[in-house]
């Protein structure tokens, strides 16, 4: 209960305060690219439940295929708007919208593509499952800004399916292990140090780190 209202009050704040931002984030993506202005995502919510997850739009309408759910650093699809909204993570900021539903956590397992989830998670992986997903998560502190720039994949493998085969596993152990120490204050830590990565990691790259050996 404690948790779930300081969602509430989190992310009504960080509504009232960010709603210009949103609002001319919305308005530069209609004036640079056809389309809505934002996006909606099926994402696997809490017990695997399904639910639409509201972002800025960031892609060019119609090019996201079932083959192409994870996202490269310099793909194709992304507006030169969206380059910047993503680089600055504004287009999350929607998202707060579903944390007052009640969909998301404000700190919290990163919300998975429904797809990916119904085709590729184990028994074992749907454990990530058991609590809300978040807008920033343990994972989000350790692999700033993904885990694509830390681990590319080799030449001529689809980064889709590097991410299946070493990102998710890893990512996914992160998962767990908020689960598992799960508390305030670590959800404190964690939006401070999400927002220290966005305020200079955006601008200067951040360290690389090795994937783990048993991935």
């Amino acid at each position: 209960m404690s948790k779930r209202l300081c969602d509430v009050i989190v992310a009504g704040i960080g509504l009232a305060l960010t709603w210009p931002l949103i609002l001319a984030g919305a308005i530069a993506v209609k004036l640079t690219s056809p389309g809505p202005a934002f996006y909606r995502a099926r994402r696997a919510g809490q017990y695997g439940v399904p639910f639409t997850m509201y972002k800025l739009r960031t892609m060019r309408v119609g090019l996201d295929t079932v083959d192409r759910r994870v996202t490269e650093a310099n793909d194709d699809r992304i507006t030169p708007v969206g380059r910047w909204l993503r680089r600055l993570r504004i287009d999350e900021l929607p998202q707060l919208w579903n944390v007052l539903r009640g969909d998301m956590s404000v700190i919290g397992p990163r919300p998975e593509d429904w797809d990916i989830v119904e085709r590729h998670y184990t028994d074992a992986m749907r454990r990530t499952l058991s609590v809300r997903p978040g807008l920033a998560a343990l994972s989000d502190v350790y692999w700033y800004p993904d885990f694509a720039y830390h681990d590319p994949p080799p030449a001529g493998v689809p980064l889709q399916e590097h991410y299946l085969r070493r990102h998710l596993p890893a990512r996914l152990a992160v998962d767990l292990e908020y689960i598992e120490r799960q508390s305030l204050l670590l959800d404190l830590w964690i939006i401070i140090r999400v927002i220290f990565c966005i305020l200079v990691y955006s601008w200067l790259p951040p360290p690389r780190r090795p994937m783990p050996s048993k991935v």
